[in-house]
């Protein structure tokens, strides 16, 4: 970990955080508050009041309230990770998430306004809807299947029910590497990310889906189809919506689900901007590492974000519970909190002036390791490639795990994040029939949990 880390003993160890986190379900509760001043008033800065505080003064607190390093030491996770309190800080997002979407429609619905104000009430609730895909994220990583199907729940909102299976298996095994459609390439601008990666998500998403439900003999269009599940929320909502209010409302919930939506995106785009995963011998790619992410600790964002901006602990447990994540020395640091970089990414010319040689220094100068966008590789190679200015040494190579198929046991755990996969039971959820030998699993077969690990990471358990 980064050595200004401030760590503790467990004894001594309390969280001075814990009720900050409030301040998540609290960005609804301000919201639902601005509506009823604008119905009161009917004053335009009450419509744009949410988007305000996302852009203005939430980054205005980041830079005066600087960075927190403070990590919980690891002796306590457990302890945190079963403290209920954290647990409910995120499901309190949720019912006030759907309040403010319902209660906007009426206003859209019921008061004649100009242009400009409804504007601002679209961006403030996308903002909300944006924020729920966060909420989402935190519940669809966890194992129990109560907390998966609130993250369904919290995605209908924002209309983008593929979420919740291409990020947990597709992003997370994909990061940082060209086939991903959610990890952006240095010198790509994020308009020209945007279209690629929510069109790209969804077919990764939708084929992920539809190849779970062949091995298991269902069809695509099976209610057990988890890419259905959430849409469907979002059909009940905005019919249920449309239906009451009348068809004024469509555009209005539309438009702030796209904008939402772009939320999430700008936000991966700045997350793993140029980063690249390399090759190993034996044809994969290396394991996800902290350098493969850009990270932030400026304290207010991550309050709001459940630590969000923590990225590479997230990527390295995908599990693991927002309040026990932690900062790491070797992962890249943006030079703001994320919702100043989500201003600076509208701005390509500017993102690129603040990020490009950020990349390139991480590189050490040698760009044949980035990501590249291919339209603009001879002139980022020609402005940054200067690989004599790289230092000296041989690059940290991965050793490459010994397959494990002839491995005399017939369950294999996760090293990452403890999944067991017993031969005898399969993994119905994954269509792997019970008794689906560990040697006819895919080689590149990862871990239905985490994500992180793939096959020949797997240890045998041996009894």
């Amino acid at each position: 970990m980064n050595a200004t880390t401030i760590t503790a003993t467990t004894l001594s160890w309390k969280d001075s955080k814990r009720y900050w986190w409030l301040l998540s379900p609290a960005i609804p509760v301000l919201t639902l508050i601005m509506l009823g001043l604008y119905q009161t008033t009917e004053m335009g800065i009450f419509a744009w009041a949410s988007w305000l505080v996302f852009y203005g003064l939430i980054p205005a607190l980041d830079w005066l309230m600087g960075s927190d390093r403070v990590v919980a030491p690891e002796s306590a996770v457990s302890s945190l990770d079963a403290d209920r309190y954290y647990r409910t800080i995120v499901y309190l997002f949720i019912p006030f998430q759907f309040a403010v979407i319902i209660w906007a429609a009426w206003i859209v619905a019921t008061i004649g306004m100009p242009w400009w104000h409804l504007l601002g009430l679209i961006l403030s609730v996308g903002t909300i809807s944006g924020v729920g895909i966060n909420t989402a994220h935190e519940l669809g990583h966890k194992t129990n299947t109560a907390e998966r199907w609130l993250a369904k729940l919290t995605l209908g909102p924002v209309c983008y029910g593929h979420f919740f299976v291409e990020h947990n298996k597709g992003h997370h095994v994909r990061v940082s590497t060209p086939e991903d459609p959610a990890s952006s390439k240095m010198g790509e601008g994020f308009y020209a990310f945007l279209p690629r990666t929510m069109i790209g998500s969804f077919k990764s998403g939708w084929n992920i889906e539809k190849k779970r439900l062949q091995r298991n003999g269902e069809s695509v269009w099976s209610v057990h189809n988890e890419v259905l599940q959430p849409y469907a929320v979002t059909l009940v909502l905005f019919g249920g919506l449309t239906a009451w209010l009348g068809w004024i409302v469509l555009p209005f919930l539309l438009l702030q689900a796209f904008y939402g939506a772009s939320l999430l995106e700008v936000v991966n785009y700045m997350e793993h901007y140029g980063l690249l995963r390399k090759k190993l011998p034996d044809g994969r790619v290396e394991r996800c590492r902290p350098e493969h992410s850009w990270n932030s600790n400026n304290v207010i964002t991550n309050l709001v974000l459940y630590q969000l901006q923590r990225h590479s602990d997230h990527h390295a447990n995908p599990t693991r519970r927002f309040q026990a994540l932690r900062p790491f020395e070797h992962s890249p640091e943006l030079p703001v909190g994320y919702m100043g970089m989500i201003l600076v990414s509208y701005v390509p010319p500017l993102f690129f002036r603040i990020m490009d040689h950020r990349v390139a220094e991480h590189y050490h100068y040698d760009l044949t390791q980035a990501n590249l966008y291919a339209p603009r590789k001879a002139r980022l190679m020609a402005r940054w490639h200067h690989p004599q200015a790289a230092a000296q040494g041989t690059a940290e190579t991965e050793a490459v795990a010994v397959p494990r198929d002839a491995a005399p046991a017939t369950r294999y755990e996760c090293p990452n994040c403890g999944y067991i996969y017993d031969e005898a039971e399969g993994c119905e959820h994954e269509g792997i029939a019970p008794g689906t030998t560990w040697t006819q699993l895919p080689a590149t077969w990862p871990c239905p949990d985490c994500a992180v690990r793939e096959k020949p990471d797997f240890r045998p358990v041996i009894d």
